[in-house]
């Protein structure tokens, strides 16, 4: 009787060591969390998606007749997808709804790029890559005006028509310093640079990414305030949060570009400002 009892003891005793000691084959990396989630989703579908408005020359911009897109930022994204060993797919978003598209559910794409201004607010609710490319507000006027705008207190008068693009950073721009001037909101962010030109508004507000391009590109214009411009900011890679992994090969990517000159040879091509 004292036998058993003393089995039955030693029985309990092996199954309460079993069940508190955690046995390997019931542990094994690959139940482990990966630490790449992001960038193993993107490489299993084979491509990367990438959001953009295709509407700001010469950061991305979409060919109507083609639908090629282009640009500053799209050879960022090459050199991502490059890096990754996977294809590009991109999807259109715009700058009123580019907040709710990252963070649509279900998701709409990885990251969206171009022109988009690094900002506290959009940190608070999202991922931002370090900046690749300075930025700034200034203008685009006609060349024959360029000698009436040299301030934000010339622009502020109510005879004065000043054309933005709805929903983005420039809107905001002009609504919180021009309480004068007469705004003029347009929904297509490419065609206002001739609007400019052929007098249907005076002053177009821009970035000093965008102006030297239109004005390169038609003689009409002038960015009088290129070099002096209103503000001073930086242009990244937006994502949502919970992306850690991908925001991490961004940002060494852009590192990797800083230093050994690529990044910089990608400017002269565009004739940006190169301030790293």
């Amino acid at each position: 009787m004292i036998q058993e009892k003393v089995k039955t003891w030693l029985l309990i005793a092996v199954l309460f060591f079993i069940g508190t000691v955690p046995l390997a084959s019931c542990s094994s990396n690959d139940d482990e969390p990966s630490v790449r989630p992001t960038i193993e989703r993107i490489e299993r579908r084979g491509k990367i998606l990438i959001g953009t408005t295709g509407d700001y020359r010469p950061l991305s911009f979409c060919e109507p007749e083609t639908g090629e897109y282009w640009g500053f930022g799209i050879e960022m994204v090459r050199e991502m997808a490059a890096e990754l060993g996977v294809g590009i797919e991109f999807v259109k978003t715009s700058w009123p709804t580019l907040t709710a598209d990252v963070l649509a559910e279900p998701q709409s794409f990885d990251l969206a790029i171009g022109g988009i201004t690094i900002t506290d607010a959009r940190r608070e609710t999202m991922l931002m890559s370090d900046g690749y490319l300075a930025n700034g507000k200034t203008i685009l006027c006609r060349k024959s005006e360029a000698d009436r705008f040299q301030s934000l207190a010339d622009l502020d008068k109510p005879e004065v028509r000043v054309m933005v693009n709805p929903g983005g950073l420039n809107e905001k721009f002009a609504n919180e310093n021009l309480s004068h001037a007469t705004i003029i909101v347009y929904q297509k962010n490419e065609e206002i640079p001739t609007l400019v030109a052929e007098g249907k508004a005076d002053v177009m507000i821009t970035e000093i990414t965008e102006a030297p391009y239109y004005v390169q590109a038609d003689s009409r214009l002038a960015a009088p305030l290129l070099n002096e411009p209103f503000t001073h900011g930086e242009i990244g890679v937006l994502m949502r949060k919970g992306q850690d992994d991908l925001l991490l090969m961004v940002n060494n990517l852009i590192r990797k570009m800083k230093s050994d000159g690529s990044l910089r040879r990608l400017h002269e091509k565009y004739g940006l400002v190169y301030d790293y």
